[in-house]
């Protein structure tokens, strides 16, 4: 007896050990890049619909107030300038830049192994967002983000497994000139994470220190336009159908320094987009077009994100309802279109609309990440961390969310059904010569990592074994795994004579 029992505990510390090694890449339950699609609220009918109405809206309505280097670039592709100033865009050259496009991307990182091919359905869960505040739980409170904030959270993102991309989620308040703080922002997120790194600029003439600063990092101006690895959130349009001038020539220096753009069209359902959810798809596409018709327009094949934005608003108070039902079917609806294109695209997705990380958050943060990842989005953005309605970023929340990506990133996998699979011969072995269950069968151990997803803060212990481990709090470890990344030295630093010569060329905030 004893030693059968000393043979199963040394079987359960083998498995435990086998479970806490790493697995190889293609081992992994779950990895970036895994294919959605799976989920379509619309029909290839409807989507055709929805391509025709944006091309009607190009075609009627066309876009207003586009800077004279867009009407340049616009109009000598084939795009018309009416008596009214508005650009409108023929059938014939959407459908001919549509085939001009550059329809795989990789998004490059610091580190290769997080670089991102985007392309088809292949699914990556990442941050953004341009909160104002962050959310601490301990007291309930909300304070101005900061510099060392920003650096932090992309210090916390670099160390969560699926967490694939960091674009910057808050605003550095205590850096009030604008063009220090965006090029701050980036070397926060820069010296926090090799991942791939979304920013923004608010101005043309403010592109040009960042990416001094990013020849610098890369090692030289050929080493980055061979690798950017940081790209640019572009709001280009105000909607409803109306170009945004300095963000159209921020997107202009952009495409001629390499960097990527995500075309951003980030309407308002009922506000500045129409209510309806097929309506408010339908002008995030046409503005999205347009764009890709202005990026094409400047430079053929120039690495463009599709990213239809549009928010949901709650009808009876004008607030936005960015955790809701509505807002997961938008983004899935776009996720669609994305693919009816096969451009590479982006959408949002994991953000709520509670104050803190609670019950709230959780059902609002998995509807919307669940929904874009299995409609196919290649980029979620907003997919951890945001509360409030995007004013407010939590650190903790941001561990928490990689959890729940986890579990979505399980069902964006799917169900394989292979002769293996259907265990039919596994089925005959237990029932007919077998203990008559599969607990410990071989099959089962060989599953155990390749096929299931482990939360890592999330409790599956029982009333007994919960209350003697001390009753443990979700937002309790997930503070304790914050102070923990916190307190190591950064993994993405920069090297010092590298940073040293940033620092003697730029008012950088973030303390050396």
């Amino acid at each position: 007896m004893n030693d059968q029992s000393t043979s199963r505990a040394g079987g359960r510390a083998a498995r435990r050990a086998a479970r806490a090694a790493p697995l190889a890449d293609h081992l992994r339950p779950i990895r970036p890049g895994l294919e959605g699609g799976l989920y379509n609220p619309l029909s290839a009918a409807e989507m055709e619909r929805i391509h025709h109405a944006a091309l009607d809206a190009l075609e009627r309505v066309g876009l207003a107030d586009a800077p004279e280097s867009g009407v340049a670039y616009l109009t000598k592709a084939g795009a018309i300038q009416g008596d009214d100033g508005r650009i409108r865009f023929p059938r014939a050259l959407v459908e001919d830049m549509l085939a001009k496009a550059n329809r795989t991307i990789t998004l490059h990182a610091r580190d290769p192994r997080h670089d991102m091919r985007l392309s088809g359905g292949r699914v990556h869960y990442g941050t953004a967002g341009a909160a104002v505040h962050v959310v601490e739980p301990d007291g309930e409170s909300y304070r101005d983000s900061t510099v060392q904030d920003l650096h932090d959270a992309a210090r916390i993102a670099d160390q969560l497994d699926n967490i694939h991309f960091f674009q910057r989620p808050m605003i550095c308040r205590d850096i009030p000139d604008t063009c220090e703080m965006e090029y701050n922002s980036i070397f926060a997120c820069v010296t926090g994470t090799t991942k791939h790194i979304g920013t923004s600029f608010s101005e043309p003439q403010f592109v040009a220190p960042a990416i001094e600063m990013l020849h610098e990092i890369a090692g030289g101006e050929g080493a980055w336009r061979e690798r950017p690895f940081v790209s640019n959130s572009n709001c280009f349009v105000v909607p409803p159908m109306k170009f945004a001038p300095e963000s159209c020539q921020v997107m202009e220096e952009c495409i001629k320094h390499g960097m990527p753009v995500l075309l951003l069209s980030a309407g308002m359902a009922g506000a500045t987009a129409p209510s309806t959810i097929a309506g408010a798809i339908v002008q995030a596409t046409a503005e999205c077009l347009a764009g890709l018709v202005y990026v094409n327009a400047i430079s053929p094949g120039a690495p463009a994100i599709f990213g239809t934005w549009p928010f949901g608003l709650d009808l009876r108070t004008g607030a936005m309802s960015i955790g809701s039902g509505e807002q997961a079917l938008l983004t899935a609806g776009c996720g669609q279109m994305h693919r009816f294109y096969d451009l590479p695209g982006g959408a949002a997705g994991g953000a709520s609309d509670s104050k803190l990380p609670n019950m709230q958050a959780g059902w609002e943060q998995m509807c919307s990440n669940l929904t874009a990842g299995l409609s196919g989005v290649n980029l979620v953005y907003e997919a951890a961390g945001m509360h409030a309605s995007l004013l407010g970023f939590c650190p903790e929340s941001l561990i928490l969310g990689d959890d729940i990506i986890g579990q979505a990133m399980r069902c964006v996998r799917g169900i394989e059904v292979t002769d293996e699979t259907l265990a039919v011969d596994q089925i005959a072995d237990v029932c007919l010569s077998g203990t008559g269950h599969y607990l410990g069968t071989e099959q089962t151990l060989s599953r155990m990592q390749s096929d299931y997803v482990y939360p890592t803060f999330g409790d599956r212990t029982s009333p007994k074994e919960w209350v003697e481990l001390g009753k443990p709090a979700l937002l309790d470890r997930a503070k304790a795994r914050k102070a923990e990344i916190l307190s190591q030295p950064s993994r993405a630093a920069l090297d010092p004579t590298v940073e040293a010569t940033i620092r003697a060329r730029l008012n950088i905030h973030l303390p050396g």
